[in-house]
């Protein structure tokens, strides 16, 4: 150990650094504990909630497999029932961080979501691996994608009935979008619910929906039930769309910020690991689909995750753009641009009523800085740009540069 890392770490961080083992405390957190001259976690054990899909993995494996250990952190996962008590465990402190949906954060941060409070995306947790499940009863009748499901509806008349899982979170954005693609009002036109992930599968078996979009295992699990098909995947509708990620409140953040570091750390590696070798991700299938995670079969969830999908209807194929959880680090970065894209939808569908500070918002929720910080030590690449470009299913470019035009711009909207 160097005088240069005796000198800049207290006795109370160097003594839990000879804890970790022989090779000492992990060198990215020793530079960014050094960088910014402070101390160990302020806080040792912090609960993350997570709901039951395939991509709370990042969070479960680095708890599992001791990454939160390495960083002075106890991770200790909490299985939740549905994204509004994770919403209210989060504001009221009961829950230091989720996995949860890019969307909620945001709905709670301007008050659109249920009690406003100030808070903060960490990083991204994933991206891709959700999907548009139509029931079979609809397939049978050949409304297998978006265009064909308009036609039927046409044809056949009567109450149509649409999940997701959160009303401001991200599988709501995409079935609405994904109908309004397809030339259907999904508030006009049809009927939107909320139903809790692992509720999706039995809801629609029972004649609950017509169709959902929920995260993965439960698209496939309706396949394999022999109850719904994919229609479409959501990379379809976005190429590396963002999807979960770590939320907290601004409040934990100033509080506890070394806390903040570690576990941003923790989960990262993670996230490294995981993507990095198929036996990783086979794993870490048969971890999460245990009692304590996912509580499903390991083949609803090992095939997906290595982009191998199947439709329900006899098409199989390879899928490139596949759930991820770190690619090289261009999945954890969190986009300004991404942040106020879900502003945009929140406007177009009427649950904000007027236009925000678009890009405000996004600086105050999306924690750019601190995620710098923390990939800086860990030498992960990040992105020269706050903002990217991305061209949706209808062929829609969204750039961040005009926000409130684009909101404005689309033809079916509330």
């Amino acid at each position: 150990m160097t005088d240069l890392l005796k000198t800049s770490l207290n006795r109370r961080t160097v003594l839990q650094a000879a804890t970790v083992g022989a090779a000492g405390v992990s060198p990215a957190l020793r530079a960014l504990v050094h960088a910014a001259g402070s101390d160990a976690p302020e806080k040792k054990e912090v609960k993350i909630g997570f709901i039951p899909l395939t991509d709370c993995a990042s969070v479960v494996m680095a708890s599992v497999l001791g990454f939160d250990k390495k960083y002075g952190v106890t991770i200790v996962p909490n299985k939740e029932a549905s994204w509004a008590g994770v919403r209210d465990k989060l504001v009221n402190g009961e829950l230091d961080f989720a996995h949860v949906l890019y969307g909620l954060v945001y709905g709670v941060h301007l008050g659109t979501a249920g009690p406003k409070k100030d808070m903060a995306v960490l990083m991204n947790l994933n991206n891709n691996g959700q999907a548009i499940t139509l029931s079979k009863a609809l397939a049978d009748k050949g409304a297998v994608d978006g265009p064909s499901l308009a036609k039927l509806m046409a044809s056949e008349k009567r109450e149509y009935t649409f999940a997701g899982t959160f009303p401001t979170g991200t599988h709501a954005m995409w079935m609405h979008y994904w109908l309004a693609a397809a030339g259907i009002n999904p508030l006009s036109g049809a009927k939107l619910i909320t139903v809790p992930p692992p509720q999706m599968v039995a809801n629609m078996r029972v004649g609950n929906m017509d169709g959902f979009c929920v995260g993965e295992p439960w698209n496939h699990r309706a396949i394999m039930d022999g109850i719904g098909i994919t229609a479409n995947t959501t990379q379809d509708i976005w190429k590396d769309h963002p999807e979960k990620v770590l939320g907290t409140t601004a409040e934990f953040v100033k509080k506890y910020p070394n806390t903040t570091r570690a576990v941003m750390m923790a989960v990262l590696e993670a996230s490294q690991w995981i993507d990095a070798s198929l036996s990783n991700k086979m794993k870490m299938a048969e971890t999460v689909a245990g009692k304590a995670y996912v509580n499903t079969g390991v083949d609803a969830i090992n095939q997906r995750i290595l982009g191998r999908y199947q439709n329900g209807l006899g098409k199989t194929w390879d899928d490139p753009n596949h759930m991820k959880f770190f690619n090289d680090g261009a999945v954890n970065f969190p986009y300004l641009s991404d942040g106020m894209w879900f502003l945009t939808q929140h406007k177009r569908w009427g649950l904000l009523k007027s236009h925000p500070d678009y890009l405000a918002v996004a600086k105050e929720v999306n924690q750019v800085d601190l995620y710098k910080s923390v990939a800086s030590a860990m030498k992960i690449s990040v992105p020269k740009d706050v903002m990217r470009t991305s061209k949706f299913i209808d062929g829609v470019v969204w750039d961040g540069k005009d926000p409130a035009k684009y909101a404005d711009g689309f033809k079916i909207k509330a």
